[in-house]
């Protein structure tokens, strides 16, 4: 799979195959369901699947205020959609240019001229263009002048609704990993930097690793299972997102113990998935409480990763 990061990277090989346009914030099966088709599409066309996504999400330069926090970093999102089986993936720089292109011109720049594309794939809800002003309706018009097959996917429903980002997003902030997990095409994942705490965890027996500088959606506060990834080993871990309020602590932090691990991590990237929710955050009478459960915790969070295969619980 070949990321890009401009259109003046595209070559004659990978044009002419199928695009799909869209932020594509977390990869869920939602857009699992797109790639199936823009797949499907690009074999028939006799080119390459393409994903055409911006970088930043165009809110972030239109109303910063309202920009949400994103649910993936542009090589994660690009991991994800060569899974799908993607061939390329353009994360476009997003510009005031770009944003003040009209639906016609945004067309004809990227999907005629620089990706001659065959074939389009969008879902529904897809708009483009300034101001939005591309609808699905303009789109129908516009591919069927320049010969280009347009397939509209409907949307995915889960448990009664529709499987979007924003859902993905609302479900994470609320601390319920389980039920975003079950929408998303694997575990939801975050970054950070490990930086030093206080060092209490490793003085009662439990060390962990401090994590900032996180630059995607952090999950409500709770206690999770999950597995954290460092020289591309992958470690089951117990993760802590919240304060610390048996020692009386009330600062947001995100500690990960990373099951079985002894080495030093200080300054090092650190990537962790979230598997399953274990509990809320709870103060304890003592440290020997806090101990007791701690045990439990990292037991069930070694079992949960151990039974958890390319995302799916066994």
């Amino acid at each position: 799979m070949k990321l890009l990061r401009d259109l003046a990277s595209v070559t004659t090989e990978l044009q002419g195959g199928a695009v799909s346009i869209g932020n594509f914030d977390g990869v869920h099966l939602g857009h699992a369901r797109i790639v199936s088709e823009l797949i499907a599409q690009a074999r028939a066309a006799g080119g390459p699947a393409v994903v055409f996504t911006f970088d930043p999400h165009p809110v972030r330069l239109l109303r910063p205020a309202e920009a949400p926090p994103p649910l993936t970093w542009t090589d994660r999102k690009a991991q994800l959609l060569a899974q799908l089986g993607v061939d390329v993936v353009i994360a476009y720089p997003t510009d005031e240019a770009l944003l003040n292109l009209s639906a016609g011109e945004f067309f004809q720049r990227i999907v005629r001229d620089s990706l001659s594309a065959r074939a389009m794939v969008e879902g529904p809800n897809f708009f483009f263009g300034h101001k939005r002003s591309g609808t699905i309706e303009v789109l129908r018009r516009l591919t069927s002048a320049a010969d280009v097959r347009l397939t509209i996917v409907d949307p995915l429903v889960v448990d009664s609704d529709y499987v979007s980002s924003s859902r993905v997003r609302k479900l994470l902030a609320a601390g319920q990993v389980d039920e975003a997990r079950r929408m998303l095409t694997q575990p939801y994942r975050l970054r950070g930097m490990v930086t030093h705490g206080a060092g209490r965890g490793a003085k009662i027996g439990f060390a962990t690793a401090n994590l900032a500088a996180i630059d995607t959606l952090l999950p409500g506060l709770g206690v999770y299972a999950g597995a954290a990834y460092t020289g591309g080993v992958r470690w089951p871990a117990a993760i802590n997102v919240g304060p610390n309020p048996t020692f009386g602590e009330q600062a947001l932090k995100m500690e990960i113990h990373l099951i079985g691990y002894n080495g030093q991590l200080y300054g090092e990237p650190l990537e962790v998935d979230f598997i399953s929710r274990l509990r809320d955050i709870q103060p304890f009478a003592n440290v020997q409480e806090l101990q007791a459960q701690l045990q439990r915790d990292i037991l069930a969070a070694q079992t949960i990763a151990a039974n958890t295969q390319d995302g799916k619980l066994d």
